[in-house]
């Protein structure tokens, strides 16, 4: 009788990860599993993390480091002939450092004197839609999928009737510079793509925020976001045609911000 007590009482003690792992279909189903997330799940347990998994998360912690840290360049992360093509110049915002800018968020939010001269003198007022590339927290992310996604948005919104004023990238930029480059250009519609807090599941993911008649005083609230566009996120083109359905949605709404929800009905599949 003892003897079957402790037997049960080990059954009930016994890891999850062993209770699994007696199942046969579990390979299977972990694999899937994994394969829909880049998040860190069914992973070795004990009284520590094994060493495979620690120096993973060393590693992507690092990374992430990096990703912020890192200075951004538009020649060097885009190649000099991207730039050529796309007509493409830098700016900065009235942070004056990485430091600066990290400590400063206020800073971030404002171009510098410089930069709205020179966007004044290179950029046509009032388009439909003008994109913006910030920097952000992750300069991995935006020399990583900027490239790509750029020209497949930039097509997305031309076959929807939609004009593209003169792109340029902003160094140390947070997301309220949507609203000083609203009041500099007046265009209908401001897309930023900038680069996201990076994590340990990846430092490369990119963001786009979007506001209908963007200018002084507006808030997230009125605001949209499409938000991890990454390898193991949302596809590229994925991306570029959710950014320009949006966009259309505000347009026909004269709207953007929270009363503005986009409509994908193959968001869930």
């Amino acid at each position: 009788m003892f003897f079957g007590f402790f037997r049960n009482l080990l059954n009930h003690t016994m890891s999850e990860d062993q209770q699994l792992k007696s199942l046969p279909v579990l390979p299977e189903a972990i694999h899937k599993i994994r394969a829909r997330t880049p998040a860190r799940i069914f992973v070795d347990r004990g009284a520590a993390y094994s060493t495979s998994t620690q120096l993973e998360l060393r590693n992507a912690h690092a990374g992430a480091v990096d990703a912020v840290w890192s200075e951004f360049d538009l020649e060097r992360d885009f190649s000099a002939e991207y730039v050529a093509q796309w007509k493409l110049f830098q700016v900065s915002s009235k942070a004056q450092s990485k430091s600066q800018f990290l400590l400063r968020p206020d800073l971030g939010r404002a171009l510098s004197d410089a930069a709205k001269l020179e966007i004044a003198q290179r950029c046509p007022k009032s388009p439909d839609v003008q994109i913006v590339i910030g920097d952000g927290l992750s300069c991995a992310a935006v020399a990583v999928q900027v490239p790509a996604l750029f020209p497949l948005l930039h097509e997305n919104l031309r076959v929807r009737g939609l004009s593209v004023g003169q792109t340029f990238a902003v160094r140390y930029c947070r997301v309220g510079i949507m609203n000083f480059i609203g009041d500099l250009l007046a265009p209908r519609l401001i897309v930023l793509l900038i680069g996201e807090r990076p994590g340990l599941a990846t430092a490369e993911s990119l963001s786009a925020y979007m506001a209908f008649s963007p200018k002084s005083g507006q808030t997230d609230a009125d605001r949209n976001l499409i938000s991890n566009i990454h390898a193991r996120g949302v596809s590229l083109p994925e991306a570029a045609s959710r950014i320009a359905n949006l966009a259309s949605q505000m347009f026909a709404l004269r709207r953007s911000g929270t009363s503005v929800k986009e409509e994908t009905p193959n968001l869930l599949s």
